[in-house]
């Protein structure tokens, strides 16, 4: 069996994480998976995905790390028009996604995500707010 469906989720900061688990286990329940896998992908090249746990401490470390490596004013060919056609002056956006990644694979065992003791996947807007889509296939028995 082999599905696919998109989803939205709405963000309202620049920054932020959204604990997406529920939402994908609700979906994953739909199709009656008992082994297989699941591949989440984010359809922006400003937003992220990726499996930690959802602790606020922790997420604001994570904000922390993100703001030491990639920061916002660093001058980046992207921003500057002499370069680009963009005009959001995202270019820290593009390069956070690039450090975390925009897609998951997820097996599914026993009709669970196997994510871990305190695993939640977790999706970071990285240039928002916005209305951003997430493509979520289910390949399984």
């Amino acid at each position: 069996m082999i599905r696919c469906e998109t989803f939205t989720v709405e963000t309202e900061d620049r920054l932020q994480f959204m604990d997406l688990t529920k939402r994908v286990r609700d979906l994953l329940q739909r199709y009656e998976v008992k082994q297989g896998l699941i591949i989440l992908n984010s359809l922006h090249t400003t937003t992220a995905l990726f499996i930690n746990e959802w602790q606020e401490a922790l997420l604001h470390d994570i904000q922390i790390l993100l703001d030491r490596l990639v920061n916002k004013q660093d001058g980046y060919r992207h921003n500057d028009p002499s370069y680009s056609d963009c005009d959001r002056s995202n270019a820290d956006s593009h390069l956070r996604s690039l450090l975390l990644g925009r897609h998951l694979s997820i097996p599914v065992i026993d009709g669970e995500m196997s994510l871990g003791t305190f695993g939640s996947i977790i999706f970071a807007e990285l240039d928002g707010p916005r209305e951003r889509q997430i493509q979520l296939q289910v390949l399984a028995e």
